[in-house]
């Protein structure tokens, strides 16, 4: 999909070493190789769309656009919250590409810090370009881990947008793109307890990577 704004490299790897940080490390090791760190498996197996609560904002989108969260629920409660808000800050960052509001409240309610700055950089990049977006994207293979001290989640899952495209607001015309290994990306998003609410989960740093070919399947 042509309107995905994918972070170079200068910014993947200040995320990610804010990432290690945020996990209470600072070597070269991985955070899924955190000892003591409790890992759980969301395979996909049926379609789901993130829901937010009645106090949250809204998320709605267009008829035109679909999202396609497949995953199954962690059975841990806080795995499941964890997973189920950054579904709703995915939902959120299209929601201010289709209000193209760069300062929507829907995705400053599910983040804050490195991964509300993400957020509004994609909704920038919509709003500097002309464009909306189209079609269905897809999200699968969750993983959600306990990191060091028990009160962070880190999630990670793929995207296929190879069948979402972006519209050009003024024409209505769609930049359609064949699938390719651009289509697939890697998430990789901290999520942290609200202060305000604990009950709400933040993105507090997301990391992106293109071209994954573990997600290409």
């Amino acid at each position: 999909m042509a309107r995905r704004t994918v972070t170079t490299a200068a910014a993947l790897a200040a995320s990610a070493a804010l990432l290690l940080t945020a996990c209470g490390g600072s070597d070269d090791k991985s955070s899924d190789d955190i000892k003591g760190a409790d890992k759980r498996s969301s395979s996909p197996s049926a379609s789901a769309s993130a829901t937010t609560g009645g106090d949250g904002p809204d998320l709605g989108l267009p008829k035109d656009f679909e999202l396609v969260f497949d995953f199954d629920k962690p059975s841990d409660a806080k795995h499941a919250a964890a997973l189920t808000d950054a579904q709703n800050y995915m939902r959120a960052i299209y929601h201010g590409i289709v209000a193209q509001d760069p300062d929507d409240p829907a995705y400053q309610y599910y983040s804050d810090a490195q991964g509300a700055q993400y957020a509004k950089s994609q909704i920038q990049a919509a709003v500097k370009g002309g464009w909306t977006i189209t079609g269905t994207d897809k999200y699968y293979d969750a993983e959600t881990t306990t990191l060091s001290g028990g009160k962070r989640v880190l999630v990670t899952f793929c995207e296929n947008q190879a069948k979402a495209y972006s519209k050009e607001i003024k024409t209505g015309k769609v930049l359609r793109t064949e699938e390719n290994l651009d289509s697939y990306l890697k998430h990789r998003l901290l999520m942290v307890p609200s202060s305000g609410s604990p009950q709400i989960w933040k993105v507090q740093v997301i990391e992106v990577l293109g071209k994954a070919k573990e997600c290409q399947a």
